[in-house]
């Protein structure tokens, strides 16, 4: 047989049709002919034809037999069959088909009409197969560009999620620990068969995921309440209790801006419940037993059992042993006493697992302090924690995605401009643009919503949000590959704040020596500030916005980008009224 030609197999009891069959097919394809049914399934465990032609009218077993035996095969199924046959009267010819047959043709047949049958559905079948093999490698590719995409939220949230933390000086990886434990809590749950019913119909992924937000309300707690190194006064514990509705507040106003999601439930359930007790003496709605949510019931353990074993600054941490007997002494007052007694019983598992991260866990320095800290599921998710922390409204991070539109799809008709932006995935850039303040949340959020001018010492201290916007980038690009959003994220963190002059901040760039993203990004943020109410003056108009930006060409701006903005200024004063109250001063922006 010759490699390079299909192998067809005929099929039939009559030697005078096979012989005419293989005369007829020979110069053309590899023909193999078998007289029975029986010695066909014989043939197919040592070949695999393109096609087979086959009889109806044969002893022993007749055509439509073997068609049923070669379709329950899954070795075979997938083979075309062309029935040969004298028989011409239509319900045979439909009974064929049905089985499963791709063609029916008549004796005596014409050998041109023949091969072209045959070559038809030789290629139907190659065409299939390649078809085939593209949706599989299709899936395959999605699924990796998905696992990419959920391992950069994740790594984002968990980053943002261990800075709101690291505000209150927990520096021990608090938000790694938390995580671990609660899964921990969950096997051990399941194992035992309690509340199995509720834990089977969660994304246990998701949910575990979700509890890095849990606290997420600390990012409306005044610093000086946050890291107070003594014991609150009770009016400074009533400000910090208010921080799981503002959490509740925070995950809702996530909700409106985007795609209601399991993930963001869980978080919700988590961030206002966690505080409250089983004999309800807790905060912030004093709920008791079932009525507080299963999620909080489960993160009030951990949380506390992490809050004991670990420093903080008015205490020393207490040994696992002195935390399992506060825990024990808790069981239906403080905590549910079914989960109580399950961490109870295994409490040594969750010793092991604290000892074990304390001598192998390597953490990343603190991005604010210096100390060790190791910092899903969406970049709007870190758009809108960062957007609270900033006093922005939830319209901001939109309004700067349709600008940015605007300017990158004019600059792709742009000499100036084109031959850099066709190399962006401009998705990517759009979507990465939600992170150019991301350093927001590591600024006082005294300076963020001060409503008079800064001191030029404040000012100072504000313009550090940019490093530190950098350095929180770069912590992600250290955890996921995403090459592309991120390398334009740090562009636009890094740089948005210089000036085509030299003027601005924090490196004096100039000229084209500024990153293309964030010359695009200065006059769009700029735009936007100018055009949103401030504390200390309200808003100007879109024509005065539009005169100011002309008036910074050449200095503030890079001209030619300014000559694109200028001839689609229309489009930007066309966008919505901004929202008011957009907490980063204009000497900041300008």
């Amino acid at each position: 047989m010759e490699a390079s030609r299909d192998i067809i197999v005929m099929v039939d009891d009559d030697i005078t049709n096979l012989n005419v069959a293989r005369n007829n097919l020979a110069g053309r394809y590899s023909i193999v002919t078998v007289p029975s049914g029986e010695k066909l399934f014989n043939l197919l465990d040592k070949i695999s034809p393109s096609l087979i032609l086959l009889d109806i009218e044969m002893p022993v077993m007749n055509g439509y037999e073997v068609m049923k035996k070669l379709k329950a095969d899954e070795k075979t199924n997938h083979i075309p069959v062309i029935f040969l046959t004298a028989k011409i009267d239509p319900a045979s010819e439909i009974e064929g088909l049905s089985l499963g047959a791709v063609d029916y043709i008549t004796k005596p047949f014409s050998r041109d009409l023949l091969i072209k049958r045959i070559d038809l559905h030789i290629l139907f079948e190659k065409q299939r197969k390649e078809l085939l093999s593209y949706n599989l490698s299709l899936e395959d590719e999605v699924g990796k560009q998905t696992q990419t995409v959920l391992e950069l939220q994740n790594a984002i949230i968990k980053i943002i999620a261990e800075l709101v933390e690291s505000r209150d000086s927990i520096t021990g990886g608090h938000i790694e620990r938390t995580q671990h434990y609660i899964r921990l809590l969950l096997d051990f749950l399941i194992e035992h068969n309690v509340y199995s019913d509720t834990i089977s119909t969660w994304d246990i992924d998701l949910f575990v995921m979700s509890s890095q937000l849990h606290d997420v309300g600390k990012i409306t707690i005044k610093d000086d309440i946050l890291m107070k190194p003594a014991k609150l006064t009770e009016d400074e514990f009533e400000e910090m209790k208010h921080h799981t509705v503002a959490g509740l507040e925070i995950i809702k106003r996530i909700e409106d801006n985007t795609t209601k999601s399991e993930f963001l439930t869980y978080a919700a359930a988590l961030a206002v419940s966690h505080h409250e007790k089983w004999d309800g003496s807790g905060y912030p709605h004093g709920l008791s037993g079932n009525d507080i949510p299963l999620q909080g019931r489960l993160m009030a353990l951990v949380d506390v059992y992490d809050a004991l074993t670990n420093d903080r600054p008015y205490k020393k941490a207490f040994s696992h042993e002195e935390a399992v007997n506060i825990i024990r002494e808790g069981s239906g007052t403080h905590f549910d006493p079914l989960i109580a007694d399950i961490f109870i019983i295994h409490e040594k598992e969750f010793e092991s697992f604290k000892n074990k991260q304390e001598t192998t866990l390597v953490r990343s320095a603190d991005i604010r302090t210096g100390t060790e800290s190791d910092f899903e599921p969406n970049l709007e998710v870190v758009n809108n924690i960062v957007g609270v922390r900033s006093g922005k409204d939830p319209a901001h991070g939109e309004r700067i995605h349709k600008y940015l539109e605007i300017i990158v799809e004019a600059l792709k008709d742009n000499d100036s401009f084109k031959d850099e932006i066709s190399n962006w995935n401009t998705d990517l850039f759009l979507m990465s643009a939600q992170l150019h303040d991301v350093g927001h949340v590591g600024v006082s959020n005294t300076i963020l919503g001060k409503s008079a001018d800064l001191t030029p010492a404040e000012f100072d201290n504000m313009k550090n949000h940019v490093d530190l916007g950098v350095k929180i980038i770069q912590m992600i690009k250290n955890q996921v590959d995403h090459t592309s959003l991120l390398s334009h994220a740090e562009a636009l963190t890094g740089s948005h704040h210089e000036r085509w002059d030299g003027s601005g901040y924090p490196h004096g760039l100039k000229g084209n020596g500024i990153p293309l993203q964030g010359r695009i990004m200065a006059i769009v943020d700029v735009y936007t500030a100018l055009t949103s109410d401030r504390p200390h003056r309200v808003k100007k108009t879109h024509k005065e916005a539009v005169e100011i930006i002309r008036t910074g060409s050449g200095t503030h701006f890079d001209p030619e980008l300014v000559k694109a903005f200028l001839d689609h200024e229309a489009d930007f004063g066309s966008i919505d009224e901004p929202a008011e109250n957009e907490a980063v001063t204009l000497s900041d922006s300008e």
